[in-house]
Parts: structure tokens; C-alpha cells; sequence
């Protein structure tokens, strides 16, 4: 288990800015102009990509998140700068250049296939004024930020000169620099951290043939000297990330049970790294976390992220232990408090009650209610509140055997209890998104709907309910008796 909730680590995030632009449409039929498709247009929509994408994974992870980038003085440069900043990202360090365009890929999508991407940008260099600008800047930001990811998608941005002073700088003040590379000759990234090359890269950049581990692990160890790397590792696709050192690799498996889409995986994958190293993780654990990132975007449709509360629960469903995989969603106050730090972008869903004898009632109940948002907190009452709620004669399980039962459900993420009668004192600390309670509730006033953005009503079962159960062995044990 990754305990990364409540950190939330500050990251500059410096790169090639762009906009994917998805356009969806029908065909059926093709042009008397040309022996072309007309696209009947349904909708399109704009992404966050390249340099932005690894922003918005890293904004998901809770960081604090700032980018360096050059955009074009347009509409499209106007939309991503506005869109980074309504997601609380740092655009400080944003540069506009009236020269170039902002970098933007329309994507045409008939019938869920891609068949034209058309590409607006500019593969020159940055001007000399404009990289010297960049370079005066980064000094605050440099001095303040925990690590730098250098996202290079070969636009024009990351100059030799330019990458070589971040990384300078970035090492003399103790910073991490991770770099997603592009091309062959990778010495200008030489002095980072790591670098993020896949199989095929790391072969060109190389030049040694990738044929089985043993060339493999060659080519890991050649990075590591040709770019005076404090870790090298190679990211294998199905087959998970490679960490080389002492001439031999360590693998980390994948995560995956189901893949959708690859698009932006990389991005995933090279946030992931640098929040986990950021947060104190050694180099395996912070691959074993980026995998289970990963994993989670790949199981979405599009370029995606993943939050907390998703790692989180991929983390619970690929648990080998399950008495600790339950045991590891019943929590303290003081550790909800640490979790929900880190759940900013999550839809937090919270409810409450005895759970005396668990039963298909509240299975169902509790299932309608996590399909409300993104994360199920359970709050239970103590052994001292049942009774003073329910009498002397309850709880008939104990404070430790219905928090258990409730945590190995699927649909529960968290379970935490409070000695009170009334959930108040833990409504006033989680501030849920929405708030759940049965539908006995109709016309009644629900205990902490001032502390929630949302009340919802959901009814029971009918027929099921602790109290019809204990009748019905009551009366069984008498029949028995009689």
C-alpha cells in the first residue's frame, strides 16, 4: 500500500504545450469534389496534451503543480492557459510567442476510427530572446519546487542550452529531474535523474539491438553512463519498467488486467515517478505506483488520469492478502483526515449507521450509494452508541466484527468509526460531496446536510432489516423451545 495521500509535493512541470482536438463525426457518403469522406459533424472537443497532460496527472495526484511552456498569441493558447489555471495550476511561467502558433492536433473520428489528424504548430527553435527570458524566470521557481519534468515532444522548446540549465541549475539545488526524451542523441539530458525511454527508444538512442534481457540490460547500463543518470530504467509496455543497476535489472511487473487505450500512458507514467520519488518513495516503489497508475488510464477510453482514491481502490481489487487488504480500509479519524488530503478531485461520498447484522438490504443500499461518486466512506457507530440507540441487548456483533464485515465489501473504499449518536463531529471533517441517507428519511432532518454539497435519499429494501432478522430467531428458538 502506497501511503501518498496526504503528501502533496511541489512540481514544475516544463515542456511542449499542446491541445488534442478530437472532432467525431458520420460518413456516408463521399465528396463529388474528390474521392474523399464528408464527415457529418457531431461534436468535438478539446484535451489537455504533451507537457499538459503531464500537468493534469500530476494536479490529479494532488500536487502542487507548475509549467513552463511557449504558446502562440491565439484562441487555442487563450483555451489551454485558461484551462490550466481553472484546474489550479501555476501559468506563471507561461510564455507567449507571437511568431508561432500554439501547438494543437485535430483528430477526425468516423465511427470510433481515427481517419485524418491534421497538426497546427511550429517545429522551430524558440528564440534566443524568448529562451533567455525562460531562463531568468525559472530561477524562483527552481529554488521552490521539489522536482522537474522535462516533457520533450521535439517541438522547438527544449533546446540543448535550455534542457542542460535546468538540469544544472535543478542538481545544485538538490531538486529531482525527470525527463520524458525524444530523438537519438540523448547527451543534452544528461545529468537527470532518469530518463522515461520506452524499448525502442532506448534502442536508437543507444544503438544497441534490443533482443532478449541480456541486451537489454546492456542498453539500461549504457544509458545510465552516456547520461550520468542516478537511475536508469526503460519502460516495457506489457512487460512493465526495467530499474538497471550493477549490470543487472530489476523488472516491475504491470498492472493492467484490461487495456482500452494507450494515449497518454507515457504522461501517466512520468507524473506518477515524480510525485511517488518526491514523496519519499525509493526508485522500485515509485515504479510499483506509476505501473498502477498507468494501469488505471489505460482502462479508460482517451487520454485520462488517474486519482488517489482510483490507485487506491486497483490497489484493493490486486491484493494477494485479503485479510490485509480489509483490514486496510478501517481507519482512524486522524489517517481519514491524512487520505482526504489527498482526494481533492475525487467526488467524496459519505454515509453512516449501526450495521449491526449485515444484510441484502444493506448491500444494496450501499452499492446505489458509491455509485454516486468516486470514493464510499462507511461511518459506524462504536459498541457504546448502538446501545444507547438500540438499548442494552445491542449490538449483537461487536465495534471489530462490523467494520470487518463492511470494509470486505467491493463498494466500500473506507470505514471509520465515532463514538457519538450522531455522525456531526465526522460529517464536519470530511465535508462529503454527498451525503446518503435511507429513505426513512423523507420529511426528517438529516444530522450535517449544512457540511455536504448534497442530500440524497435512497430507500431500502423493503422486507430486510437487522431488527426483522433478530425477531425471526427469536421466534425460530422458540418454535424450538415450544
Amino acid at each position: 500500500m502506497f501511503h501518498l495521500e496526504s503528501k502533496s509535493p511541489k512540481i514544475l512541470v516544463v515542456g511542449d504545450l499542446m491541445i488534442d482536438h478530437y472532432v467525431w463525426g458520420n460518413c456516408e457518403r463521399i465528396s463529388p469534389e474528390a474521392p474523399v469522406q464528408v464527415v457529418d459533424v457531431k461534436g468535438e472537443s478539446n484535451r489537455l496534451g504533451g507537457a499538459c497532460n503531464v500537468a493534469h496527472n500530476l494536479n490529479a495526484l494532488n500536487a502542487k503543480v507548475f509549467v513552463c511552456g511557449v504558446v502562440g498569441s491565439d484562441d487555442a493558447g487563450l483555451w489551454l492557459g485558461d484551462k490550466l489555471e481553472s484546474m489550479g495550476v501555476d501559468i506563471s511561467y507561461l510564455f507567449v510567442d507571437t511568431t508561432r502558433p500554439t501547438t494543437k492536433k485535430t483528430r477526425i473520428i468516423i465511427a470510433n476510427q481515427q481517419v485524418l489528424r491534421v497538426d497546427r504548430e511550429s517545429k522551430k527553435p524558440i528564440d534566443d530572446e524568448i529562451q533567455n527570458n525562460i531562463m531568468q524566470r525559472l530561477h524562483a521557481v527552481l529554488d521552490m519546487v521539489d522536482c522537474v519534468i522535462i516533457s520533450d515532444y521535439n517541438k522547438g522548446l527544449l533546446s540543448e542550452e535550455l534542457t542542460q540549465f535546468i538540469i544544472n541549475y535543478a542538481k545544485s539545488k538538490s531538486k529531482l529531474v525527470l525527463c520524458d526524451p525524444k530523438g537519438q542523441d540523448y547527451r543534452k539530458y544528461s545529468g537527470a535523474t532518469l530518463l522515461t525511454p520506452n524499448k525502442k527508444e532506448a534502442q536508437l538512442a543507444t544503438g544497441i539491438n534490443i533482443t532478449d534481457e541480456s541486451t537489454l540490460i546492456h542498453a539500461g547500463m549504457a544509458l545510465k553512463e552516456i547520461c550520468n543518470l542516478t537511475h536508469s530504467i526503460i519502460t516495457l509496455s506489457e512487460d512493465g519498467i526495467g530499474v538497471f543497476a550493477d549490470n543487472a535489472m530489476e523488472r516491475i511487473p504491470t498492472k493492467a488486467k484490461e487495456v482500452y487505450d494507450v494515449t497518454g500512458a507515457g504522461d501517466t507514467v512520468i507524473a506518477a515517478l515524480g510525485f511517488a520519488l518526491s514523496s519519499g518513495c525509493d526508485i522500485l516503489k515509485a515504479c510499483e505506483f506509476a505501473n498502477t497508475a498507468a494501469a488505471v488510464v489505460v482502462g479508460k477510453v482517451g487520454s485520462a488520469v488517474a486519482t488517489h482514491s482510483e490507485i487506491m481502490t486497483y490497489l484493493h481489487t490486486q491484493s494477494t492478502n485479503l485479510r490485509q487488504h480489509i483490514a486496510s480500509k478501517i481507519v482512524s479519524k486522524a489517517q481519514l483526515i491524512d487520505i482526504l488530503k489527498g482526494l481533492k478531485q475525487s467526488k467524496i461520498v459519505f454515509t453512516n449507521g449501526c450495521f449491526d447484522i449485515l444484510h441484502r438490504g444493506h448491500l444494496a443500499y450501499l452499492d446505489r450509494a458509491r455509485g454516486l461518486g468516486d470514493m464510499l466512506i462507511v461511518g459506524i457507530n462504536d459498541d457504546s452508541s448502538v446501545k444507547a440507540l438500540k438499548g442494552e441487548s445491542r449490538p449483537i456483533n461487536t465495534l471489530e466484527n462490523r467494520a470487518f464485515m463492511l470494509a470486505a465489501l467491493e463498494c466500500v473504499d473506507c470505514v471509520v468509526s465515532f463514538s457519538e449518536e450522531t455522525p456531526l463531529e465526522l460529517i464536519k471533517v470530511i465535508k462529503p460531496d454527498v451525503l446518503v441517507k435511507g429513505g426513512d428519511y423523507h420529511n426528517k432532518e438529516v444530522v450535517g446536510k449544512e457540511y455536504a454539497k448534497e442530500v440524497v435519499l435512497i430507500d431500502f429494501v423493503e422486507g430486510y432489516s437487522t431488527t426483522n432478522i433478530i425477531e425471526s430467531i427469536q421466534r425460530s428458538a422458540l418454535c424450538k423451545n415450544s
